[in-house]
């Protein structure tokens, strides 16, 4: 599967060896490399990408600034030589973080990581039922049949249009099996079927006249699948 890929770093050599190392990694294709995050920031607006090779400082808007402002989708490796930066890159998701100098066998594991991502998000995109392990059975459901998913301390409750079922399977379990444009994460206790809500009310959702809070956790997320 070809990646599609950017590169945005403002140091014309840390650009030119990220653009050495994309090519010679034949699945990597290299869209556009920009010297400022605000040039990368139009081409976002207007094109799908699939990697963003992401430097953070940069003058006028840094790497961070264009995470938090752009609805980002695409897989994202921070290249950078400050490492104070790490935690505010994984609290917004990114696949990877490249203290520079790297070697092109760091770049290279950085980028497996996003081709695994996106292959596994390719399959889920496909992804009609779930096998859900309850008591000495693994039940099949069917996701269009999922309303909402419930915690119950180590249980998690799913509640479908004819029954429900008990499972000791977790929310993480769930994330990386179910695509969030059918079944979202919306609290630490709950995910929710998109199709299936009825109304949003304040920080909550009504379905089925049960009501199910959202936290600032996952709201951002949540209201940009509704958009």
């Amino acid at each position: 599967m070809k990646i599609d890929c950017i590169i945005v770093e403002d140091e014309p050599l840390a650009l030119e060896r990220a653009q050495s190392y994309v090519m010679k990694l034949s699945f990597l294709n290299l869209l556009r490399g920009f010297d400022n995050a605000v040039d990368a920031l139009v081409f976002l607006k207007t094109n799908q990408v699939d990697l963003i090779f992401l430097d953070i400082n940069m003058d006028k808007l840094s790497g961070i600034q264009l995470l938090e402002a752009a609805d980002i989708k695409s897989e994202v490796i921070i290249t950078t030589a400050y490492d104070e930066y790490a935690l505010k890159g994984y609290e917004l998701n990114v696949t990877d973080y490249l203290l520079k100098p790297f070697t092109f066998e760091r770049f290279v594991q950085a980028v497996d990581k996003a081709q695994n991502n996106l292959t596994r998000n390719n399959i889920r995109q496909d992804k009609k039922f779930v096998f859900v392990k309850t008591e000495y059975r693994l039940e099949k459901l069917l996701l269009s049949d999922i309303i909402y998913i419930e915690g119950m301390r180590d249980y998690r409750k799913i509640h479908t249009v004819n029954k429900q079922v008990m499972t000791l399977q977790t929310f993480k379990d769930f994330e990386e099996e179910i695509p969030p444009h059918i079944i979202c994460r919306v609290h630490k206790s709950y995910m929710v079927a998109l199709d299936k809500i009825d109304s949003i009310e304040r920080d909550g959702i009504k379905i089925k006249n049960v009501f199910i809070p959202i936290s600032e956790t996952y709201k951002k997320l949540f209201f940009q699948l509704i958009k």
